[in-house]
């Protein structure tokens, strides 16, 4: 059966060459969308793989994008993989045994994975237990339209892969305070379109308690520093998702009470 791989990209220079590199011996076409990267992402994927289907869009959301990429992809079986993951030789394998079965058991599949903080593997802090639907039959799943924190639909019961994906999160602290800046500001305006509140006890609180959470009670601690660094970033997101959500709803009251005075 054929199988097509789907990707999401956007300036992905220096990841899209390691995860072309690893999958092109098992796709056969590979569906790359790309949100008009500004990098060398469209030269790699048009210039070193005939496998690749270069398309690009302009980003609206992960969902919708997700999805978009998925109406391109012509194979039985899709590979869904964001640009920093890589299959391990084991998960590929399996991989190749599901699509080459007649009746699989399963027309879903979830993969396990191994998430790397630059050189440092993290077990703990949630980071440790991931595992996601990254392989299903086209037309029996679909993503949710969240613009962020989107999540795969069925109504298939998954079925489980050998061997893992490694996931490849950030190049430096600039790059992780970068997209936590951006995650951020799209998780607000998710929350802010489906009505949710927000009170400044709520802003003070609950960044103190997601670091306990992740540091103390999923033992993130046991990961050292990095551990540390993890709890302390996911403290910080939440700190923003929710300040971000108060400044937008405070910005709309003010708007309403004062209308063109401000």
């Amino acid at each position: 059966m054929v199988l097509s791989l789907a990707v999401i990209t956007y300036n992905e220079e220096d990841n899209i060459v390691r995860l072309l590199n690893s999958v092109s011996d098992i796709a056969d076409e590979i569906i790359v969308v790309d949100s008009h990267s500004t990098d060398r992402t469209k030269e790699i994927c048009l210039q070193d793989y005939p496998k690749v289907q270069f398309f690009e869009k302009k980003f609206n959301g992960y969902g919708e994008q997700k999805n978009y990429a998925l109406e391109l992809c012509s194979g039985e079986w899709i590979l869904f993989l964001d640009a920093d993951e890589v299959p391990d030789n084991d998960l590929k394998k399996a991989i190749q045994h599901v699509i080459s079965q007649q009746n699989p058991e399963y027309s879903v599949y979830r993969a396990k994975y191994n998430n790397h903080l630059g050189i440092h593997l993290i077990k703990f802090g949630g980071w440790g237990n991931v595992c996601k639907e990254r392989l299903f039959r086209k037309g029996s799943a679909k993503y949710s339209d969240d613009k962020v924190h989107e999540f795969l639909i069925t109504n298939e019961k998954p079925g489980f892969l050998e061997g893992k994906i490694n996931h490849y999160t950030y190049k430096n602290i600039h790059h992780h305070v970068t997209k936590i800046n951006r995650y951020s500001d799209m998780m607000a305006e998710k929350m802010f379109e489906r009505g949710k509140k927000i009170n400044r006890f709520k802003i003070i609180i609950n960044p103190v308690f997601v670091f306990i959470k992740v540091f103390i009670f999923k033992m993130g601690f046991l990961d050292g520093f990095p551990g540390f660094y993890i709890a302390k970033t996911m403290s910080y997101y939440t700190f923003l998702k929710y300040i971000k959500l108060y400044e937008k709803i405070r910005m709309i009251e003010l708007e309403q009470k004062y209308g063109n005075f401000l």
